[in-house]
């Protein structure tokens, strides 16, 4: 399994889209964008301690919904790797977070290593 890096990150991306709707690269570079979006929101979290959970929750949704699971999850990991302890807790939520994720680092990213952030964790239950 080939290791993602900047390189091939967008060949990735593309060869793992799946959108019929998408009529042109612009809708595939606007859903590309959502990661931005959750990076956003995460540092809106780190800085202030207000989270929007159901806003992450429904770029990850459509995410995963456009880009399939494993796909999307090696994405997310190369992607926000500052905001794993974030990431987990919604991937969880939503049934996504593997054991393992491949292909983001030299050696895999394990579940068991990555700790949760208690204030998300609460904020999901409540949902």
């Amino acid at each position: 399994m080939e290791k993602l890096s900047e390189r091939n990150y967008m060949l990735f991306a593309a060869k793992h889209y799946d959108n019929p709707q998408c009529l042109d690269i612009d809708e595939f570079h606007d859903d590309l964008k959502r990661i931005n979006y959750i990076k956003k929101l995460f540092n809106k979290y780190k800085q202030t301690g207000d989270i929007k959970e159901r806003l992450v929750i429904n770029h990850l949704i459509v995410l995963y919904n456009t880009f399939g699971s494993e796909p999307a999850t090696r994405i997310l990991f190369f992607k926000l790797p500052d905001y794993r302890e974030f990431l987990k807790p919604f991937l969880l939520y939503l049934g996504y977070m593997p054991e393992m994720v491949l292909g983001v680092e030299d050696e895999p990213i394990r579940n068991s290593d990555i700790s949760l952030d208690e204030l998300i964790v609460r904020k999901l239950r409540e949902i």
